[in-house]
């Protein structure tokens, strides 16, 4: 059962690359997630701003909770997700070179998602002789505004409006493949506080996810992943900017099982083709701990 990872806070609520999110797994089981993510590249502004050339690092810790559930029947998960975040970066603003060093708290996501068909909820006993064929499942995502907030900065770890992001997914097994599609639309309310004062509000970002995931014999699975989203366009106090979405990333994870309680998952990305904003490349590596549920 795959966590959720957090990249830049501002612009990869929509850009997350996540194989296996509708995978089914035994009644009671809990999941604790604790990980280290690295990013590094650009950032897009509203180009109403005077910000250009902006080069920012992040280093990001990232923790997380996550238990199946039996919702009426058919499985589910609920997860949430904590990261802190070390962000460090130069930029232009008004021509002149400066300079923005910051941690702290991101902004938690929580979600629910449910297995639709294909995915009984089962105890431990009997979910040894379950075989996937076709999984149809759907999730909301919630992205809270309590992350670290500056309104006098232009580039924060927090983004200080609610974030909300319902999917819808499909997962078809063949042999020792699985094949995955997963389509969202995320969903912003408006930061009334932005830089001094400002609102900025932004449309509705669109993506499209797939997975190509091979299992090995073993236990150990790797996977070829791709995402593409677009829309997104922001205004400030009304007027529309000029950064529409309109991006492709590329990535890849394998997960290695250490034991029947722990497992490795390693994972990297990178943008491939960009309209706006999504210059950076991202690598990480998390630790999955798992109990309950007979285990």
């Amino acid at each position: 059962m795959a966590c959720g990872l957090v990249a830049l806070s501002e612009i990869s609520h929509g850009q997350s690359i996540e194989p296996r999110a509708y995978s089914n797994a035994p009644v009671g089981v809990n999941f604790l997630i604790g990980g280290y993510a690295y990013t590094r590249g650009g950032l897009s502004f509203d180009p109403s701003l005077p910000i250009t050339d902006a080069h920012l690092q992040t280093s990001n810790a990232v923790f997380g909770y996550a238990r199946a559930l039996d919702l009426w029947g058919t499985s589910g998960k609920f997860d949430v997700i904590v990261p802190y975040t070390w962000l460090s970066g130069t930029a232009q603003y008004l021509g002149q070179p400066v300079q923005r060093t910051v941690d702290g708290f991101s902004d938690p996501a929580f979600r629910l998602s449910v297995n639709l068909y294909g995915a009984p909820a089962l105890p431990l006993k009997d979910f040894v002789n379950y075989h996937q064929d076709l999984i149809v499942g759907a999730s909301l995502q919630v992205w809270a505004p309590w992350g670290q907030y500056d309104s006098r900065r232009l580039v924060n770890i927090g983004t200080n409006r609610w974030i909300f992001k319902p999917e819808v997914g499909i997962s078809k097994a063949l042999g020792s493949f699985t094949l995955e599609l997963t389509a969202a639309a995320t969903l912003y309310t408006d930061n009334w506080d932005f830089f001094g004062g400002n609102t900025r509000s932004q449309d509705p970002l669109y993506s499209i996810q797939s997975h190509a995931i091979y299992n090995f014999s073993s236990g150990i699975w790797g996977s070829l992943d791709a995402t593409y989203f677009a829309g997104g366009r922001s205004r400030l106090n009304g007027a529309l900017s000029n950064d529409l979405q309109q991006n492709w990333r590329v990535g890849g994870t394998l997960a290695l099982p250490i034991d029947i309680h722990d497992s490795i998952k390693l994972y990297a990305s990178r943008g491939v083709s960009a309209r706006t904003g999504n210059s950076y490349d991202l690598i990480g590596i998390a630790w999955q701990y798992r109990w309950g549920g007979g285990l």
